[in-house]
């Protein structure tokens, strides 16, 4: 079955209160944007995605995309990970889980599950990976290689 929104689907809006202040999609329009959904603050591969981004951090930022990780912990905990990790991907507090849920990244059963998607300039889903079991995750050249699929923007 399809997720969605699919790839060539408009990205629905949202605002989330993050780490580094609120986040509303809309306001990145002109931008790349990657949202990482992940399960859980402090959560051995949640942990281990994070770090290995922080640890690539030159990588990482030559990306040329604004990446926000969401999932569904408090704002609260959401900054005790970023900081007790010296964390430099700005984590989003989706409590209430709509956001997770109008993207596909949500199961009664597991709650927030690890998918990736890409969003061009325009606002449009170009890729989506949903993770099966949520035990792997992009790494940055992963990451890189998405972003580097996507075509240019028309200009």
């Amino acid at each position: 079955m399809a997720k969605s929104p699919a790839v060539g689907e408009q990205a629905p809006d949202f605002e989330l209160e993050g780490t580094d202040g609120p986040f509303k999609l809309s306001d990145h329009r002109g931008e790349r944007v990657v949202l990482l959904f992940y399960p859980g603050d402090e959560t051995l591969v949640c942990t281990k995605q994070f770090c290995s981004y922080r640890d690539r951090a030159e990588d990482f930022g030559q990306l040329g995309a604004t990446v926000v990780g969401i999932s569904s912990q408090s704002l609260d905990s959401h900054t005790q990970f970023a900081t007790s990790h010296a964390l430099n991907v700005p984590l989003l507090a989706d409590v209430d889980k709509n956001v997770a849920r109008a993207y596909d990244a949500y199961s009664r059963r597991l709650g927030v599950k690890r998918a990736v998607i890409l969003i061009d300039e325009q606002g449009i889903v170009r890729h989506r990976h949903d993770h099966l079991l949520g035990l792997d995750y992009q790494s940055v050249d992963e990451l890189k290689a998405m972003l580097d699929a996507l075509p240019l923007p028309a200009q």
